[in-house]
């Protein structure tokens, strides 16, 4: 796994920011760089068969993209008082199931997906075997000129890998102790309103504190016209956890 962190003194919170399927570091550098501008440090670890090749995802289970996320949690909760997550699209699906297995502190979602919008989506685990890839899900973008940076084309094998990830996390979403704040695009051709739906309903009451509405993106917020809007307000929803108190657990989720 490639990564790069923010150095920052030990003992300082952190961010952890993850990516989404088929994307890339791209879409979270942005917003990595406002969080090291309101005094935290940050990590943005490249997901197993990203970054490279599209051919590269075709051999990787869901497992890798969890591990990689729990192996940058451990690493930046090792040197830093607490740790907040926050997940753009599979990223968010990524960031909510960290949640069930670390301390984490608090999560910001960026149109997280927990539903493949697909009616084919559960058969992919065969259909793979003969169609290797579909046309890409990149650059849902209204902002002119932004580039995510994201894979020509979309594998099928990655897709049933998806599918069968998200389902995990939607059992998993009652043991979210977290709080969670979730940005919402007023258009998104990736994600759809089943997402949304699949977590308000999965999360216990209270978990959710804040929904924001996002009028002017599309899928890749942290990239569009609303970007502004998702840096200030996810900061300070972190900053106000840390005035409350909140996210320093003594007993660390392994389950």
């Amino acid at each position: 796994m490639n990564s790069f962190e923010q150095a920052a003194p030990a003992g300082r919170d952190a961010v952890l920011l993850i990516h989404g399927f088929t994307g890339s570091t791209a879409a979270m550098k942005p917003w990595a760089e406002h969080f090291e501008q309101q005094g935290f440090a940050t990590a943005t670890p490249v997901l197993p068969g990203h970054e490279t090749r599209w051919q590269d995802m075709l051999s990787v289970p869901f497992g890798e993209w969890i591990a990689a996320t729990e192996k940058a949690f451990d690493d930046l909760q090792a040197r830093h008082a607490r740790v907040f997550v926050a997940g753009l699209s599979m990223g968010g699906a990524l960031a909510l199931h960290l949640a069930t297995r670390r301390n984490v502190a608090g999560v910001s979602l960026v149109n997280p997906g927990l539903v493949v919008d697909n009616r084919v989506a559960p058969y992919t685990k065969w259909l793979r075997l003969a169609v290797r890839s579909v046309k890409p899900i990149a650059n849902d973008i209204a902002r002119p000129g932004a580039d995510e940076r994201a894979y020509p084309r979309t594998p099928v094998a990655a897709v049933a890998q998806l599918y069968a990830l998200f389902a995990q996390v939607r059992a998993r979403l009652p043991l979210v102790d977290a709080p969670v704040q979730l940005f919402r695009s007023s258009v998104d051709h990736v994600v759809s309103d089943e997402s949304v739906r699949a977590l308000t309903a999965g999360l216990r009451p209270g978990i959710l504190r804040e929904q924001v509405s996002l009028p002017d993106s599309r899928h890749v917020a942290t990239l569009d016209y609303d970007a502004s809007l998702i840096f200030e307000r996810s900061a300070q929803f972190f900053t106000e956890l840390v005035a409350d108190g909140e996210g320093l657990v003594s007993d660390q989720q392994q389950d």
